[in-house]
């Protein structure tokens, strides 16, 4: 591991994607008001406003919400791969599932990959959209081996892909596997552009409207933050993770991992496709075009959200794995991103529970929520209009869990060893003991807290104790923010949430 901050004057003083800057976004209104509508959608991103565009070409009177702004959450922090290609995954999913429902894991990948070209295509959205193939690759001959394992389940599948033992950089390679004819795109060029067909068609979006709770029933009721309801026929729940998780424990389902970009002008040329190593630590890169230039989105480093060292060190890792393999004349832009893994390498899609009809959610997409958020968003508007969807079954959130059981006691143990170590860590660390642009967990008046001081001294203080479930927060240096080790929650320096499932704000502190 690099040492810390040794590239911290060389990297962009705030986190900011890519995808976000230069680019228009139309603003909407926050809600005030009791509203009634057919489908309430919770969440601004790829599956929520999928959803929402499917079901306003079919008429059905639809209101997205969005916490904070739209676009602005994970989709708004992806590296916008579209590809059926997720790692190593068509070996465990036969090991898991069995040929049937691994061959139905990549159809459903591949059909989403169609739809967004199709779409695309149809209302002529410049999303700089190309053709990419997409590489798994190995340094080492461990993970050669599994590329091997990984070849023959292709084969198995009838998937279409090639075994090579090299790819066009300096990075070591023993072995990869290509999946050809894969894309990548703006993401967001992408999503604004459906939103116009959804408001035309009388869709209703509001901004900085928080779901707080759903009241269920034959027509489900959302409570929002500041007390305006929305009565519907159906709830979908796309905002990451489900706010209402109460409906189905989904906190003792997934576990967060949280991984980091930089966007880099290299020296040497980028000759294109995708790429993503076997063998961890995870390294992920492809471009995109800036002015006409190459910009090179460089990331990896995967770890379980406010868990491990400090989260700048791995700013620092993607850095050093960055200068040695490409050059870096220039850095942007730095990200990082989270995302919900489930036990059995399957995303929940469909109905919350078996108990809530009425209620769908769509979360888990193990980081490749491009194409898994697409083919959600068909099968929940299917759901809603009460017609079949072949891939329904298999993404069901009431499906069988015995093959991640096993995953499912080691998450929830890791969770219960962090809320005890939380509770019972000594904290000697005093707020003037902090430098500027410093965070650590303090004492204050007696009691722990969440203290950053700013660039300019002034001192932020919050309670330590996340609102979801009662772990402590730990401060991320990478993203100047609170995060919870135990289910992921994250908060700003002044204790709003900037990720679920906590719903509350940690509360501010005074000095006394």
């Amino acid at each position: 591991m690099p040492n810390p901050n040794k590239h911290y004057y060389d990297l962009p003083k705030y986190p900011e994607p890519y995808w976000r800057d230069n680019l228009p976004f139309p603003d909407f209104p926050k809600l005030t008001q009791d509203i009634e509508t057919d489908v309430a959608i919770v969440g601004g991103g790829i599956a929520g406003i999928t959803t929402a565009y499917l079901l306003a070409k079919k008429g059905i009177r639809t209101v997205l919400i969005e916490a904070g702004s739209i676009l602005t959450g994970t989709t708004g922090h992806t590296t916008a791969k579209i590809t059926a290609q997720h790692g190593l995954i068509y070996d465990q999913l036969i090991t898991d599932h069995g040929e049937e429902k691994a061959k139905l894991y990549y159809q459903a990948n591949k059909e989403a990959m169609d739809f967004i070209k199709q779409t695309a295509e149809t209302h002529d959205i410049d999303c700089d959209l190309t053709m990419e193939d997409a590489y798994v690759y190995a340094e080492t001959d461990e993970y050669a081996s599994k590329i091997e394992h990984e070849m023959k389940a292709y084969e198995r599948l009838g998937i279409p892909g090639e075994y090579t033992n090299t790819i066009p950089f300096s990075v070591p390679c023993q072995a990869a596997i290509i999946m050809k004819n894969q894309y990548q795109f703006h993401p967001l060029k992408y999503l604004t552009g459906l939103l116009p067909h959804i408001t035309n068609a009388k869709g209703a979006i509001f901004e900085h409207t928080t779901a707080m709770k759903v009241e269920d029933g034959e027509r489900p009721v959302i409570i929002t933050g500041n007390g305006a309801k929305i009565a519907c026929k159906y709830v979908v729940t796309a905002s990451h993770f489900p706010f209402n998780d109460e409906m189905g424990l989904y906190f003792a389902r997934m576990h967060a991992e949280r991984s980091y970009v930089l966007a880099v002008k290299t020296k040497d040329d980028f000759p294109g496709g995708m790429y993503i190593s076997a063998d961890t630590p995870s390294r992920t890169f492809r471009y995109t075009t800036m002015n006409g230039d190459k910009l090179v989105l460089i990331g990896g480093e995967t770890h379980k959200t406010g868990q491990g060292i400090s989260m700048m060190e791995h700013y620092e890792a993607v850095h050093d794995f960055a200068e040695k393999h490409f050059g870096i004349n220039d850095i942007p832009y730095r990200w990082s991103a989270q995302d919900y893994v489930t036990p059995d390498h399957l995303p929940y899609i469909g109905r919350i529970a078996s108990n809530h009809p009425n209620v769908l959610v769509a979360t888990g997409f193990a980081k490749w929520g491009i194409t898994k958020g697409t083919i959600a968003a068909k099968i929940m508007t299917d759901e809603i209009m009460n017609e079949d969807n072949r891939y329904a079954e298999l993404f069901s959130p009431s499906r069988s869990q015995l093959k991640g059981a096993a995953n499912i006691v080691k998450d929830n143990l890791d969770v219960a060893k962090h809320l005890i170590q939380g509770k019972f860590a000594m904290v000697s660390k005093l707020p003037e003991d902090l430098t500027n642009d410093e965070g650590a967990i303090v004492r204050v008046n007696g009691d722990k807290a969440g203290c950053y001081r700013d660039t300019e001294g002034t001192l932020h203080i919050v309670d330590s104790t996340c609102t979801h479930m009662g772990c402590e927060v730990e401060w991320n240096s990478g993203d100047r923010t609170w995060d919870c080790p135990c289910h992921a929650s994250r908060f700003s320096i002044a204790g709003e949430v900037l990720e679920g499932p906590a719903v509350e704000p940690l509360k501010q502190i005074t000095l006394e």
